[in-house]
């Protein structure tokens, strides 16, 4: 089986394995494709492997040894699943393997905002501390999240592990989603940028959801609050919420990812008032990536033995 991976280094800078791909076949590895070079490089293949490489049904129709596409990924919009599935060709994802270290990192997003610990542990780096005449200080705000309300947009398995985590810090948590759950307090999405101190975005992206955040939801917000959004850039109206922050109209955002990435330097949230923005990294743990690898070939392995599993096509 000649199996070929169009972008791994992402999941695998280096310091995962490759081996137990390897096992399965003739095995061809590239760190990164572009997509004039996607039919060259799967030309033989029979199992193509890709993150964010995009395989359309006009690629798909020039890759006539094709068999399966595993995407390396929860989200699988890179693949013309029509035309694949039009040509017998299975596609599978990998809808689980994060989960606990997103929620990690809205914590992380949730904390620095409390604490601000970036910003206070730079201010001893530059010596402010030893020259200061008191035992301790602090020029940005610290507040406590006991007490405080945390809306989950979307509560699904990371919404739940989110809430979760918000419940161990003494926060009480209200939820926007479509399906009704079992005990939580469930509310209307304006009902809850209204009551909420932080909003944390766990919701996929979807015709209806893209600018979800827009300047009349962000009007609804506590001018405290707190927007934390690691799920999907597109969900934001960028422009809007640069604009609110910058006039102070709500207390910050959080962000791990953004509409294009990598950004351009000129997007307006790069550059907004109390926003700090991660490289989309909330899903790259060791752990996480590890998970996810393994069930990249356990997919391969089950669709080789005739039983696919993860199957979206």
């Amino acid at each position: 089986m000649k199996i070929v991976v169009l972008d791994g280094y992402v999941l695998n800078p280096g310091d995962l394995s490759w081996d137990a791909l390897r096992t399965l076949g003739d095995c061809e590895v590239h760190d990164r494709t572009s997509a004039n070079q996607i039919v060259a490089r799967a030309a033989e293949a029979e199992v193509v492997l890709t993150n964010k490489c995009p395989l359309s049904a006009e690629t798909i129709g020039q890759l006539p040894n094709l068999k399966y596409i595993g995407v390396m990924a929860t989200g699988y919009n890179v693949v013309d699943v029509a035309a694949a599935k039009e040509r017998g060709i299975v596609v599978s994802n990998v809808p689980i393997y994060g989960t606990k270290s997103v929620a990690q990192h809205v914590f992380a997003l949730i904390l620095e905002h409390a604490q601000n610990v970036g910003a206070h542990a730079a201010a001893v780096n530059e010596g402010r501390w030893s020259k200061n005449i008191d035992w301790c200080f602090w020029d940005h705000s610290l507040s406590e999240l006991d007490g405080k309300t945390l809306g989950i947009v979307g509560y699904g398995r990371i919404g739940q592990a989110v809430a979760d985590l918000g419940r161990a810090f003494g926060m009480k948590v209200i939820v926007a989603s479509r399906t009704a759950k079992q005990g939580v307090e469930q509310v209307s999405i304006d009902e809850l940028f209204q009551r909420s101190d932080v909003v944390s975005l766990h919701c996929p992206q979807t015709p209806e959801t893209e600018g979800l955040v827009n300047a009349q939801r962000i009007e609804l917000m506590k001018p405290s609050a707190l927007l934390v959004n690691t799920s999907r850039g597109p969900l934001v109206v960028e422009e809007d919420l640069a604009a609110a922050l910058n006039a102070g109209r709500i207390g910050g955002a959080a962000l791990d990812v953004l509409s294009s990435e990598p950004p351009s330097p000129d997007n307006p949230l790069l550059s907004a008032k109390n926003c700090f923005v991660t490289p989309h990294i909330a899903w790259a743990t060791q752990a996480a990536r590890t998970r996810l690898l393994g069930t990249v070939v356990e997919n391969i392995r089950a669709f080789a033995a005739g039983n696919p599993q993860n199957v979206v096509s």
